[in-house]
């Protein structure tokens, strides 16, 4: 087995920090039923690669701590070429097996050596998976050792013989597994390790391994892509699903006797601070509150309130990993951020591209989607008086449909 050097991605703070889970999307197959020159993983959804974005979903997830992407040994020049340079996340590669059981395990083995305590294994060709699944499934791994998604079986069943309907299959205790599926990583490991053949999910080698599995509601738009129909059917759920929203926010504190700021997560040496309840991260601050706007969540001092002891001195990257994890729990991702600080002094403009890369590292998203400038009042005003600094800050997010 080959697999890429392992990234290094940060643990997020929040409701999961007391476990660390891996998502594993599965895209080693060729996938010819649904036509075309490229592999069915490869062909565009939305404009863009199909496997991209089950990537980015999980990717962007907060509870996700590494994503492992599984491909045949063909598949990387393309992974190189259509995925990776605009994907925006940290994705480690592992060569796929002969079989999709194989395949998983390639994965498995992988992340062994890994303080990894959950898994979740996911088809690639479902690229609709929404962050709301994921949560779902997570959310009950904390008290379950193995969870799938699935939906009722709706429609008469009938088994066939020679092309001609032979008899009637009662649907009563009938579901549609999907994906993805999640369970504790040492046992799902231990049950591929002792596994006897291949199986068509992992539930059923697990299930096999005696761990009970059991079921949250699936999600009908998270279908699986096979047929030149479902291609189809795909692109217009994009095209009819998602609605752009956009938030603001401003803050502004006061200068004091100091020896430096923290603007945008970058302590920046001088002759003030800023006062705050927090670090006084004005920027980020206003951040927060445009990414809380857009999604008509309130605001910073709502979560976070000045008068809880909890939060004296925080670094307020930890807020903004909430505001990032609120905007992803509803299936939401940055399109772009555009902060202005207005100060006269420090000098911004040295220190911006270390900020853009703070708030890419905190969002999981680009940098190119990350725009941090400043501005003085030409002596006007309290800012130019040089006794506060101020932010605006704009967020622009899309996502599924709310209504």
């Amino acid at each position: 087995m080959q697999a890429s050097k392992p990234q290094q991605v940060q643990k997020r703070p929040g409701r999961y920090s007391d476990r660390r889970i891996a998502a594993v999307v599965l895209a080693a197959g060729s996938g010819s039923r649904v036509g075309g020159s490229l592999p069915k993983q490869f062909r565009a959804v939305g404009g863009r690669p199909m496997v991209a974005h089950a990537l980015q979903a999980f990717g962007r997830h907060p509870a996700i701590s590494r994503c492992v992407l599984v491909l045949g040994k063909q598949h990387f020049p393309l992974f190189d070429r259509l995925v990776g340079p605009s994907l925006g996340t940290d994705v480690e590669t592992v060569t796929g097996g002969s079989n999709r059981s194989a395949s998983v395990a390639n994965a498995l083995e992988h992340l062994a050596q890994d303080s990894i305590t959950h898994v979740l294994v996911h088809d690639g060709a479902r690229p609709l998976v929404s962050s709301r699944l994921i949560s779902s499934v997570v959310d009950r791994l904390a008290v379950e050792n193995a969870v799938i998604p699935a939906l009722p079986v709706a429609d008469a069943l009938w088994r066939l013989q020679n092309g001609s309907l032979r008899k009637a299959v009662r649907r009563d205790g009938l579901v549609r597994a999907q994906t993805p599926q999640g369970f504790a990583f040492r046992q799902l490991l231990e049950a591929f390790r002792t596994r006897n053949g291949g199986a068509d999910d992992c539930a059923a080698i697990a299930a096999g391994h005696g761990m009970a599995v059991t079921i949250v509601a699936g999600e009908t738009r998270n279908f699986k892509i096979t047929h030149q129909a479902d291609l189809r059917r795909a692109n217009d759920t994009l095209a009819q699903r998602f609605e752009t929203r956009i938030g603001h926010g401003v803050d502004a504190h006061r200068c004091c006797p100091g020896t430096g700021v923290v603007l945008c997560g970058v302590k920046i040496s001088g002759q003030f601070s800023l006062q705050g309840h927090s670090d006084a991260d004005v920027g980020l601050h206003a951040l927060c509150d445009a990414l809380y706007g857009a999604m008509g969540d309130g605001d910073i001092g709502a979560w976070f309130p000045p008068t809880d002891s909890e939060w004296q001195g925080a670094d307020s990257t930890i807020f903004l990993h909430h505001a990032a994890s609120r905007v992803a729990d509803r299936g939401f991702a940055v399109v772009n951020i555009d902060i202005t600080l207005i100060c006269e002094e420090p000098k911004i403009r040295p220190h911006a591209s270390a900020m853009r890369s703070v708030i890419a590292k905190v969002l999981n998203t680009s940098v190119a989607r990350i725009n941090v400038k400043a501005t003085t009042t030409e002596g006007m005003g309290f800012a130019g008086r040089r006794e506060g600094i101020a932010a605006h800050a704009t967020a622009v997010v899309r996502g599924p449909c709310q209504n």
